[in-house]
């Protein structure tokens, strides 16, 4: 008997790229795939029903789900609703590093196992979190935008507004997962000093590559610092205008992980006194940036909309990641990624 599939993309993971990987995933297994499109990134994401950072509305996933057992999506909703009126759905995988798009709870009382994409993303995000620290470090976001006006920097070779080489630098990453282990192995490479503030982090992985160390040392000590914490009830706001004032004048602050971990009104009161030299960002408080937004106009910001975490590797790694776990369920063997397995049977 063919299991049906919906294959919920969109315009960054294609429902084809799922449906692709999905297949190659099931082998011969029969499987009856529909495919659906979601608007974003041409749409921004959002809340929809009680889940936020999703896309669609539950009208739409509630009637392509109709005798669907399985679904692969990135930004597709599973609400309460949607489960109710879903009973055929068995196994949702959603292909970002956390299921914040499903209701664990009610899909766990459905008997829905939600599954996720762990580490789909974190070469690209290390990659441009590598960038954004080079270039606030350098001045290159001012340089650019003035070079484009016909503006002529030169006096960025005055003494007061050089940058800072990465060799020989003291940097330090707040979290060290998938994505702050991979920028400490680059700085390694380039001849940084590196230290590390994460409480989860085992001693043998950081040996022979970082120091660990409380964050008011890092902050003290760091003349460049680069946020890769997940946010959690401790880690909100953890960094604010007293840690930022804690930093040595002319330090260079990145964030590419969550808007929610840092002050960005302190941030650019910082930069407007000249404390901070510079400061690369990829994530804010409020997405999209609004027009009167003080990062618009301060000093020596690079700032990019969100995409420190799109690749066309990323796109393919995350349709694999998931397609694996459909792979097993179909097989009837433990899912490696199951945010709720005791809702899984087997």
């Amino acid at each position: 008997m063919s299991t049906t599939v919906l294959a919920a993309g969109n315009h960054f993971i294609r429902p084809s790229l799922f449906t692709q990987a999905v297949r190659d995933a099931a082998g011969e297994l029969p499987l009856d795939v529909r495919e659906l499109q979601f608007p974003w990134p041409h749409t921004p994401f959002g809340p929809v029903g009680e889940v936020i950072e999703a896309s669609g509305s539950e009208d739409e996933m509630i009637e392509a789900l109709q005798g669907v057992q399985i679904c692969v999506t990135e930004h597709g909703p599973l609400t309460e609703r949607i489960l109710a009126d879903c009973p055929d759905l068995k196994l949702f995988c959603t292909s970002r590093g956390g299921p914040v798009n499903a209701n664990l709870d009610a899909a766990t009382r459905h008997g829905v196992a939600v599954c996720y994409a762990p580490g789909r993303n974190a070469t690209a995000t290390a990659e441009h979190t590598l960038t954004l620290l080079l270039a606030a470090a350098r001045g290159v976001g001012d340089t650019h935008t003035d070079l484009r006006k016909g503006t002529w920097r030169g006096d960025y070779y005055d003494y007061d507004n050089c940058g800072i080489e990465i060799e020989g630098a003291t940097v330090g990453l707040i979290g060290y997962g998938a994505i702050g282990s991979r920028v400490a192995k680059v700085l390694r490479a380039m001849g940084a000093e590196l230290l590390v503030h994460d409480p989860y982090v085992r001693p043998d992985a950081l040996a022979g590559v970082a120091e660990q160390v409380s964050l008011d040392e890092l902050l003290r000590r760091s003349r460049m610092v680069s946020l890769h914490a997940r946010v959690t009830d401790e880690t909100k706001g953890m960094i604010g205008r007293a840690q930022i004032a804690a930093m040595p004048r002319g330090s260079v602050l990145v964030n590419c992980a969550r808007g929610a971990l840092l002050d960005y009104d302190a941030v650019c009161d910082a930069l407007d006194s000249g404390h901070l030299a510079g400061a690369g960002f990829d994530v804010f408080p409020e997405e999209p940036l609004p027009a009167d937004s003080r990062l618009l106009t301060a000093p020596g910001v690079v700032l990019t909309p969100h995409i420190a975490g799109g690749s066309r590797q990323v796109a393919h790694k995350a349709a694999n990641i998931v397609a694996a776990e459909v792979g097993r369920f179909l097989r009837g063997e433990p899912l490696e990624h199951c945010a709720n397995p005791e809702a899984f049977k087997g």
